[in-house]
């Protein structure tokens, strides 16, 4: 098996900011500690960059993933409680929209338990 280093990277520095905050946290908080991650890690990147949608050739709006990084990889975060298929198409969808190989979608699960 062929390591992938770009994705091997993101997603440890994903691991570095889920054992630091633990759950719980809003998706914008997560995505500003994975930001300051991937800049540390060297990687260059771009948060929510605006990919336009077509349908035939035409153009029919606009969407935008969490974070593109080496203008390879599409990284779509979600702070939820648990994951849906929706939440997998969605993903699925930039990596179609931004013509991509690859994509990851991160789950950073919201806290169970009340305190």
């Amino acid at each position: 098996m062929i390591k992938d280093c770009l994705t091997y990277t993101i997603i440890g520095c994903a691991m570095k900011v889920h054992n630091t905050l633990g759950p719980g946290f809003q998706e914008i908080i997560y995505q500003r500690c994975l930001a300051i991650e991937l800049e540390r890690a060297g990687l260059s990147f771009a948060r929510e960059p605006e990919q336009k949608i077509y349908y035939e050739g035409i153009e029919v709006g606009t969407r935008r993933a969490d974070f593109v990084v080496g203008n390879q990889v599409v990284v779509e975060i979600k702070a939820l409680t648990n994951l849906e298929k929706v939440h997998l198409a969605q993903a699925k969808n930039y990596v179609i929209a931004y013509r991509f190989a690859k994509g990851l979608l991160i789950l950073e699960r919201k806290a169970f338990n009340t305190i």
